[in-house]
């Protein structure tokens, strides 16, 4: 039976796609739970084929998307999501506006589609440009190279873990972003962080037309050590910096003080950031393989 949740109105023809392989229902219960208390329109999040997250997600109403599947270029999920993404977006042609958000580490204040949307929106995140960020730095001196690296230091880091916009521009920049991807060698392009270059590559260079917008408005994106600390209402609703509550929180499993607020109201996953995990020597050894590739000549 499915749990009984508020209609919200307003909802129609607007869509709320994620990418949430290798997880199980308590990694998914804060992002959906919150979600659906606030939000009455289509969601689709792509997962693995288990029963369990199966049975979960058919009580809130969300539609399961099996992975893609490819005999060719096999990127980590991070890039692949967006083939994914692209591929939903073509087939539902009653959708005119998407929000695309990381799953296990968003949970959600308000109907992210309240504040009325004009065209692409990318999100800002932590303080000072690319160059503050050694993430973005790391990444995109191995996607673009140090000289457009350098050109970009000053541009405004923009997180491609939530993006929101009309239906017909997240479907080009999807495709933009594969692109990008998979123009350098295969180890770069479909590894982890390459998303986040292609993204920061495709907005700041003029490939793809975004409004940029400041932290703190529709999505709250906080992992970031430089991000101004955040405070928690009796009512356990994450406030802002400035007092204003955002509908979308993003990366809130950094904090352990956040995430204990979640697990109040929405669950507590079995996966937190803040806890920290232990890595395994199997971990190590793909890391250290992974990065070995990346310094090889590749065929083509």
């Amino acid at each position: 039976m499915a749990e009984p949740r508020a209609r919200i109105e307003g909802s129609r023809g607007k869509a709320v796609l994620g990418y949430a392989t290798g997880y199980g229902p308590a990694d998914l219960e804060p992002f959906v739970r919150s979600l659906r208390a606030h939000f009455d329109g289509v969601v689709a999040l792509t997962v693995d084929d288990r029963p369990d997250v199966a049975e979960f997600l058919a009580r809130f109403d969300i539609m399961a998307e099996a992975p893609l599947v490819s005999d060719a270029w096999t990127p980590h999920p991070v890039v692949e999501r967006f083939a994914a993404y692209d591929r939903w977006i073509s087939r539902r042609r009653d959708v005119t506006e998407v929000l695309l958000t990381d799953v296990r580490d968003v949970v959600f204040q308000g109907d992210p589609f309240a504040r009325p949307l004009t065209r692409l929106e990318a999100y800002t995140e932590g303080r000072g440009g690319i160059g503050a960020h050694a993430f973005n730095v790391k990444h995109l001196k191995a996607l673009a190279g140090a000289s457009m690296t350098s050109s970009l230091a000053d541009r405004p880091s923009l997180c491609a873990g939530t993006i929101c916009g009309p239906a017909v521009e997240v479907s080009r920049l999807c495709r933009t972003l594969l692109m990008l991807a998979a123009i350098p060698r295969s180890q770069v392009g479909g590894g982890f962080g390459a998303d986040q270059a292609a993204f920061n590559l495709a907005v700041h260079m003029g490939l793809i037309e975004a409004d940029v917008r400041p932290n703190f408005e529709r999505v709250a994106t906080i992992g970031d050590a430089s991000t101004e600390p955040m405070h928690v209402r009796d009512d356990d609703l994450i406030v802002n910096p400035d007092g204003s509550i955002s509908p979308v929180v993003h990366q809130y499993d950094r904090h352990q003080y956040l995430s204990d607020a979640v697990g109040r109201l929405w669950g507590r996953p079995d996966h937190s950031v803040a806890k920290g995990r232990r890595k395994t020597l199997t971990d190590r050894r793909k890391r250290l393989v992974t990065s070995f590739n990346r310094r090889l000549p590749e065929l083509r």
